[in-house]
């Protein structure tokens, strides 16, 4: 099954959901990464909250999500668009804390109970937009969650998942988010409550081959569920030689010139994709050329 995401309405329009596929997405990143087993939770974790919070906007719009907490995973880096791409890397990818419960990974203990969560909104605009909560958990869903409620001053429910198998490859990802609307019903706020206090982890309901669709249903019930619009996820990363070379030539042609006297070569690397890009003196000489 491809990884895709699904926009809709939930109670009649008073309720607003996403849910969310991404076990494709999250087995390239611990690919490409080479992450262990709560690396890739915690990293999976954010990259599914950042591809429905990019969903959330429109056109050429795109965010990032940084996460800061004191733990040994350190920065936590994603970037997602309007149109279902996600990127993302951990500054350390080496870390792992099985669970007291078998089979758990403790992605507090990777991420911290302290430090915080930014989201960064390029909207197009003359100014991006910015809300930085501190993290209350660490598990990532409940500080997505405090991170609606306080920076953008809607309820929500986050929820996220991973399962990694053994061998560290990925089995199963996934989430949700689920947004009360204003004037929501007393009845449906309790009704919703009642259902996520008792709500499985939304992974396994992955690993078992529930769409998107299929897991919003469970939620709210068939005759509850209004499904708007479904778009791909992919791990996408927009860097290439290209790219690199600008950056380069940027360096201006003195900086260039010590590049080319000093080690006749280069090598840049994107930490999104763990991509390396490397020149040689021909090609050197050529964007020095350029840089005049």
């Amino acid at each position: 099954m491809e990884d895709y995401l699904v926009k809709a309405l939930a109670y009649n329009g008073q309720v607003r959901a996403y849910a969310v596929r991404t076990t494709e997405t999250i087995a390239e990143a611990q690919r490409r990464h080479g992450t262990w087993k709560t690396a890739t939770a915690a990293l999976g974790r954010a990259m599914t909250a950042g591809a429905m919070i990019g969903a959330m906007e429109k056109g050429n719009s795109r965010i990032t999500v940084k996460i800061e907490g004191n733990g040994p995973l350190g920065l936590v880096l994603v970037d997602a668009n309007a149109r279902g791409d996600v990127r993302g890397y951990v500054h350390n990818p080496q870390v792992n804390f099985e669970g007291a419960t078998k089979g758990k990974l403790d992605v507090y203990r990777a991420v911290g109970t302290e430090g915080t969560l930014t989201v960064v909104k390029d909207l197009g605009l003359r100014e991006n937009f910015s809300g930085q909560v501190p993290l209350i958990s660490g598990e990532l869903g409940e500080d997505f969650t405090y991170y609606f409620a306080s920076s953008e001053q809607t309820p929500s429910s986050v929820a996220l998942g991973v399962l990694v198998n053994p061998d560290e490859t990925v089995k199963a990802a996934g989430g949700f988010i689920i947004q009360l609307l204003p004037n929501t019903e007393e009845k449906v706020i309790a009704e919703l409550e009642a259902v996520l206090s008792i709500f499985p982890p939304i992974s396994h309901f992955i690993d078992q081959g529930l769409s998107p669709e299929e897991i919003l249903m469970q939620l709210f019930g068939e005759e509850n569920v209004t499904v708007l619009e479904k778009m791909p996820i992919q791990f996408k990363c927009e860097c290439s030689k290209e790219r690199h070379s600008n950056a380069l030539v940027a360096l201006g042609k003195d900086e260039l010139q010590a590049i080319i006297d000093e080690d006749e070569k280069a090598e840049t690397h994107c930490h999104f994709c763990n991509q390396f890009y490397h020149w040689n003196l021909e090609e050197l000489q050529q964007l020095f050329n350029e840089a005049h």
